[in-house]
């Protein structure tokens, strides 16, 4: 698609950055040819917080967080069927949904468990500040990749309804049929490494791969805990 920005040099190649960060330097280097002045960098919790602060060096915007959780499948918490967003908008992956066969509670259930992630999150990273005002603003939604893309698209309905001037995705990685989807619904992306291949794990772009903690993205931030 045209609206996509990639490095064609990393293409379907793994292991190609050392960290989050020195994937968000390298992604804000490339980022910043064709940013605006003035706009808002929203991170997703957890893996894009250090990817966006290292974009920092490259844009001078404002960082902020925006908050969006997997709904998690019940016997495999590192899997997801979906993804709800803090307006409550529920994205599911139907066919594995389908698959899964859950029954109408246990999918509420599971629901209801993000949303109580979510609003304690919102708590712990935002205390009483409330979303910022992004109307006519230029806005890049940054994580640290997309494999089934569905905690994008839930950030992304979650802006879209906040009116803002523009939408733009920045992430180190991709699987192709995921960067596909989500351009459809944005002004722009930008994925470093683009893949092709499945099975497609983001963690198999990066050297040195963990799973942050909510001190972590507080640590990024800059932030104590209350």
């Amino acid at each position: 698609m045209k609206n996509i920005i990639e490095d064609p040099q990393l293409h379907n190649r793994e292991f190609i950055f050392v960290d989050r960060s020195e994937a968000g330097s390298r992604l804000g280097r490339i980022v910043r040819e064709k940013t605006p002045t003035d706009g808002l960098l929203l991170a997703i919790p957890s893996g894009g917080v250090p990817v966006a602060a290292a974009m920092q060096e490259h844009i001078s915007w404002p960082l902020d967080l925006l908050l969006v959780r997997k709904v998690q499948i019940p016997w495999n918490t590192e899997a997801g069927f979906g993804a709800v967003n803090m307006d409550g908008d529920r994205i599911f992956n139907e066919p594995l949904l389908n698959s899964l066969n859950l029954t109408e509670q246990e999918v509420e259930r599971q629901v209801d468990r993000t949303l109580q992630t979510i609003a304690r999150r919102k708590k712990l990273f935002r205390g009483s500040r409330p979303f910022p005002d992004i109307i006519n603003k230029n806005i890049i939604i940054v994580d640290d990749g997309l494999a089934s893309g569905f905690t994008m698209l839930a950030a992304i309905r979650f802006a879209r309804r906040r009116n803002p001037s523009s939408i733009t995705v920045a992430v180190p990685t991709g699987v192709l049929d995921t960067c596909n989807r989500i351009a459809a619904e944005v002004d722009l992306l930008y994925c470093l490494n683009i893949r092709e291949n499945y099975p497609f794990a983001v963690a198999s772009a990066y050297d040195n791969w963990y799973d942050l903690t909510d001190q972590d993205v507080l640590d990024w931030l800059g932030r104590e805990s209350p």
